[in-house]
């Protein structure tokens, strides 16, 4: 089908969709449970008519053409693209034609098709010599998947510069002459071997013109349709731009500035198979109309889109000496302040609530800041699908009402679901443009305002202690195809910037429309996208999303070129931005099949973080994808059990041992070469200490490259898991003393720790494992601590009914319910844990080697006490042979976690005669249980209360300190 166009605006007015319904595509047990990228249970995916058939007719390498097969579903084996075009000269295809010829084929009219002869309709006719050497080397490196495919080389005079911008086809002939298989060309590798491009992109501003510059090197002819006015039905002019090897450019005047655009693009579609008119955004949008339909010509280096003392900021930002003293709380930007009635009712759900400093929120935020905490990590900023940025288009509920039905009601997750694609919550994970602040997040999404107010958030958070890190979801786009009003890529170089599989249709493991960052300009885009928010908003630090998806090569030049930021070029120390992301390896792109990624595996030795779900599984209990009551280290295995079946008491042991194991090397930085002793009194490298299914906990290389978490915004929150995996007869107190145990072993691990926003006031979802895009109800965050939100109803039926049975009696019953005072005493737990986590540097220890040398595990091996973790943190003396001396307040210190349900006795002989005290920030808390805590010298014996975390410091007889003062030194 045609693209039927609107002759005044200039947009199309009619679309086909066709919904592909996905499996999971999670297959590691590790994997966190991914949220849906759409506003829909299934992903909407522009065809033609019959590009469902070619997706089941033959068109993989395994079935080749049959003349048998019908005339149209002959040419629906043109939709499949099995062969790729991997450099000038070199064709590969996977193709079983031993005694035949092979042709390229190309049509600027997208004319092509196949009869019985062969390929019908081209402008061209290319006759290819198949070249018995195989792939070349570099081919292999960037595309290892067809590292076996069959070699085609084209003749040297080809111009093949003009070829790309027609249809494509290769079709094969056996010597008698018959058709004998034919596919269309994937074109990234030749795309990038002539036309990789490193100057600049997007609007250029200068005293005098706006210059606009596209990366484009299939398009037939490329337009901007210039508007005075977003609303504005006829375009003030319609420009050509020019090309030069495949860079597309006009040189406006300066009155364009302020105006928007759209790039109308002609080109070969192979998703239709025809030549399209495209309508997209700049991929370098720096702004967008209020409907986000329309680029906006802003100069981000305007002064008047500054915030007073903006420019000082740089010299401004708080103090940050070593990564290893990060610490993070995530948060979405909405939680933040939408139910915050403190907050001026236009700011209340965006940036600007975080400039109003004497919120309930940001006094929150300011007593973590105090306590410890570094930076905040703010889920998608970007432009994403799933809100509307006009808040006049929001529906609702009326909340009243559902604050009247039972707690364990269907009702509200009926109404709340009835709504939320016209809502105004989702995460965000729906990339449409990754350079342009979120509109719905503004009080204004039109003009330049979104600019504005982001800046203010990013100084108002800065000010109070906290630096910025931005969620950057690089590894899939929410739109694709010529007709989708979110896709905007894959309309200017189709079949370029999403990763294909071998029969040349969209990769969709991440969720939909999977990116291919191995591809040049692809790379380039991240990379210039990661600057542009570091440059132009400030932002301290970057979360990659499934950043396994994205090669590790990306990640490295991407980590060069922040760190080459400096305050005298660019405004910016980009040394201090830390970056870290989750490296799970799966999909496509698994064990290097794409080249090598980002995984866990494969970042060490890089510096760039990843998120450690070897700690966070033994700590709650299997995994995100395991049995909802199989408990773990801290939710009651063996010691306080659930009804589960764990198997065998003996197995429940070893569960349990294995758990504490795990624990231990997440506390030592998940070091892949840090040597403990195990639970079978072997000593062992973190490396050897191995998961159910055989994989090494331990993979790191130094401390920072572990982002230490047990909760995060994906699955249930802390709260709402222990409520799920604890024995239903325990008391809540409990479980609140549960919630902090767990916190606090994040809290005092070497590493980067890692909190979920609420953790530390009882968060609850009402067991909602993935909220998404279950709206402010069942997201609800209260910094008041007059509530926790547990309880508001079963949570949305996608996603949670087959634990609804569970979750039903948990909700209804009365005493699961946390009252405010159990908020405040875990608010106080949580910020005593952070404090002493700031009151020594042994707790944020640099390097490998300091880790090594300094942090010992008591109680292992096969006589160890089940249930408890005992770490020592040793320093050095002045004066003294061995360890150097970092501390001046504390000479050792002995953490103890026990999650017994019990009071512990441990006594060590290596642990006698020393000088040891709890914690003075203990000593003096607020809450009685922890004071019971107790060291007698002479045994070298701790008395440690139930469900405890205590923490013994050796003072330094001839040094004074400050009681809780952060000591980052």
């Amino acid at each position: 089908m045609s693209l039927l166009l609107s002759s005044s605006a200039h947009r199309p007015t009619s679309n086909v969709h066709f919904y592909l319904s996905l499996p999971p595509s999670a297959t590691r047990h590790s994997f966190p449970i991914r949220r849906r990228c759409t506003s829909h249970s299934s992903l909407a995916i522009t065809f033609r008519s019959r590009r469902n058939e070619a997706l089941h007719c033959c068109c993989c390498s395994s079935m080749p053409l049959q003349i048998s097969t019908s005339s149209s579903q002959k040419q629906d084996c043109l939709f499949s693209s099995r062969a790729y075009w991997v450099s000038e000269t070199t064709i590969a295809w996977n193709v079983d034609a031993p005694d035949g010829f092979c042709y390229l084929y190309a049509s600027k009219a997208a004319a092509l098709s196949i009869d019985y002869q062969g390929i019908k309709g081209e402008d061209v006719r290319i006759k290819l010599q198949e070249d018995s050497g195989g792939l070349p080397a570099n081919v292999v490196e960037k595309f290892p998947h067809i590292r076996d495919y069959r070699t085609f080389k084209v003749p040297p005079t080809t111009d093949a510069k003009s070829l790309v911008k027609c249809q494509l086809a290769v079709a094969t002939f056996s010597s008698d002459g018959k058709c004998s298989d034919a596919t269309g060309l994937q074109l990234p590798g030749i795309l990038d071997d002539l036309f990789s491009y490193d100057g600049p992109l997007g609007a250029v501003f200068s005293e005098e013109t706006v210059s606009l510059y596209l990366w484009a090197p299939t398009a037939q002819v490329v337009c901007a349709c210039i508007y005075r006015d977003p609303l504005d039905e006829n375009p003030l002019e319609i420009v050509p731009l020019k090309e030069i090897n495949g860079i597309w450019s006009i040189k406006g005047p300066k009155s364009w500035e302020g105006c928007y655009y759209v790039y109308e693009v002609s080109v070969f579609h192979p998703s239709t198979l025809q030549v399209e008119k495209c309508y997209a955004n700049d991929p370098y949008a720096r702004g967008l109309s209020s409907d986000g339909r329309r680029t906006l010509l802003v100069n981000v280096d305007s002064d008047s889109l500054k915030p007073e003392g903006w420019d000082r900021l740089a010299n401004e930002k708080p103090d940050i000496a070593s990564f290893s003293d990060i610490s993070i709380y995530e948060l979405h930007v909405r939680d933040f302040s939408v139910n915050d009635h403190t907050v001026h009712p236009d700011f209340r759900g965006g940036y600007l609530a975080f400039t109003m400093q004497d919120s309930a929120g940001v006094l929150h935020l300011k007593k973590l800041s105090n306590a410890g905490i570094t930076h905040v990590h703010l889920l998608p900023t970007f432009q994403f699908a799933g809100v509307d940025d006009e808040k006049e288009k929001w529906k609702n509920v009326d909340t009243k009402v559902l604050e009247k039905l039972l707690p364990d009601s269907t009702e509200q997750q009926a109404q709340i679901t009835a709504i939320q694609d016209d809502d105004a919550y989702n995460w965000g994970y729906n990339p449409v443009l990754w350079g342009v602040p979120k509109g719905s997040y503004a009080c204004n999404p039109r003009g330049p305002c979104r600019t504005m107010e982001f800046r203010k958030m990013v100084q108002a958070l800065n000010q109070i202690g906290l630096r910025v890190v931005l969620d950057v979801v690089y590894n899939h786009l929410h739109g694709s195809g010529p007709l989708d009003e979110n896709s905007v890529l894959d309309k200017i170089v189709p079949g370029y910037y999403l990763r294909m599989n071998t029969d040349g249709f969209i990769e969709n493991s991440t969720c939909v429309n999977n990116t291919a960052s191995e591809h040049y300009m692809v790379e380039r885009l991240i990379v210039d996208d990661l600057l542009s928010w570091a440059v132009n908003y400030k932002v301290d630090g970057f979360r990659f999303d499934l950043m396994g998806h994205i090669m590790k090569r990306t990640m490295v030049k991407a980590k060069r070129a922040l760190h080459s930021l400096t305050k005298e070029m660019h405004g910016v120390d980009g040394s201090s931005i830390y970056i870290y992301g989750e490296g799970w390896d799966f999909g496509e792109v698994a064990k290097n099949g794409r080249g090598i990624n980002a995984s866990q595996f494969n970042i060490c030795g890089t510096g760039i973080g990843s998120f450690n779900d070897r700690i966070r599984d033994a700590m709650l209990g299997g995994s995100p994808f395991g049995p909802p009551l199989q408990q773990g280290f801290v939710t009651g295995l063996l010691l306080q059990p659930n009804g589960h079946d764990h198997g065998t008491v003996s197995n429940q042991e070893q569960m349990l041992a294995a758990a504490k194991d795990h624990i231990q090397v997440g506390l030592a930085a998940n070091l892949r070469d840090y040597v403990l002793t195990n639970s079978n009194g072997k000593e062992v490298k973190g490396s050897e200490v191995l998961t159910y299914d055989g994989t090494p906990v331990a993979y790191t290389l130094c401390p920072t490259e572990t982002v230490n978490y047990v909760s995060a915004h994906d699955n249930e929150t802390l709260f709402d898991i222990v409520n799920l995996k604890t024995p239903m007869e325990i008391s809540v107190d409990e479980r609140c003393r549960i919630n902090h145990l767990a916190t606090s072993i994040i809290a005092l691990g070497q590493g980067i720790p890692f909190f979920h926003s609420g953790d530390e006031i009882l968060r609850s979802k009402s067991l909602d494992r993935d909220s998404y895009n279950s709206g402010d109800w069942f997201n609800r965050l209260d910094f008041t601590c007059n509530s926790n939100n547990w309880a508001v109803g079963l949570p949305p039926k996608q996603k949670n009914e087959h634990n609804w049975p569970l979750i039903r009696p948990r909700l209804a019953d009365p005493s699961f319910r946390p009252q405010r005072s159990h908020i405040l005493a875990a608010l106080d737990n949580f910020t005593e844990v952070l404090r002493i986590r700031y009151s020594s540097p042994l707790f944020r220890l640099r390097t490998a080697n300091a880790i090594q040398q300094r942090v010992r595990f008591h109680n292992t091996g096969p006589p160890s006490v089940p249930g408890i973790i005992v770490m020592s943190i040793e320093d050095g003396h002045d004066g003294l042979p061995g360890l150097t001396q970092l501390d001046s307040n504390y000479s050792y210190i002995v953490v103890i976690f026990n999650a017994c349900p019990t009071e512990v006795s441990f006594c060590n002989f290596a642990l006698r005669g020393r000088n040891l005290q709890l914690h003075p920030i203990q000593m003096m808390s607020v809450h009685e249980v922890v004071k019971n805590s107790s060291y007698e010298a002479s045994l070298g014996c701790f008395n440690v209360p139930p469900r405890t975390t205590s923490v013994f410091v050796e003072p330094r007889k001839t040094e004074q300190y400050a009681v809780g003062t952060p000591n980052n030194s």
